[in-house]
């Protein structure tokens, strides 16, 4: 049995090795040829494999671009499930983006060039958003405990609201990210998004100058 384990344990680790070569591959080629011009050949080409071994991994080119980040749904699940109990639910999905948020800023400008080519290529960006919404329902039963609320019951928009929103900013923080040439820490920029939705008060207003009476 333990022998079974190490020989399941090494195929799972060979096969997580050449998803992430393949996948490293698509975004290089993507960034050198552009997105539209970069066909599953090339990659497979570059790669030095077979079409039937990339799609053993990849069901598509955009699949293979995203990489890791496609399966951190999961992950980002487990990680808001870890979190104290008593945490506050905006709190709890923060504290649970660390690891995200960590696998972005680990590549740094590779990862940035990535993301700022989906952020701008329309296809890629929907894209993104799908992927979004399916991480969007893995969240919805934790936030809902975290709640009181009943994740079933559709009439309730609370759970719903704190997934959007935090997704939300997590997608305004990329952007920002993404958009000049020397940014700011990612979690930063994240920490800055967050901090200004579910603000209980709003910004004061500056106060209008009086107007000046009208002469009689």
């Amino acid at each position: 049995m333990s022998t079974n384990r190490t020989a399941h344990g090494a195929r799972e680790r060979a096969r997580q090795a050449m998803r992430a070569e393949v996948a490293a591959t698509v975004q290089d080629l993507i960034l050198e040829q552009g997105y539209e011009e970069t066909t599953v050949d090339d990659v497979c080409a570059a790669a030095e494999i077979s079409r039937s071994t990339f799609f053993r991994y990849f069901r598509s080119k955009e699949e293979a671009l995203f990489g890791a980040s496609a399966d951190a749904g999961t992950f980002l699940r487990d990680a808001l499930a870890a979190r104290p109990a008593d945490e506050a639910p905006w709190v709890a999905m923060r504290r649970a983006l660390n690891p995200l948020i960590d696998q972005y800023e680990g590549h740094d400008e590779h990862t940035r060039r990535v993301t700022r080519l989906i952020v701008n290529t329309p296809a890629l960006a929907a894209l993104h958003r799908e992927k979004n919404a399916r991480w969007h329902e893995l969240l919805r039963p934790e936030i809902a405990r975290r709640l009181g609320a009943d994740p079933a019951d559709p009439t309730d928009p609370r759970a719903d609201a704190v997934i959007a929103a935090a997704l939300g900013c997590v997608e305004a923080a990329l952007a920002a990210w993404t958009a000049g040439d020397r940014p700011r820490a990612l979690s930063e920029i994240l920490d800055r998004a967050m901090g200004v939705a579910f603000v209980a008060e709003r910004p004061e207003r500056p106060e209008r100058p009086e107007r000046p009476e009208r002469p009689e």
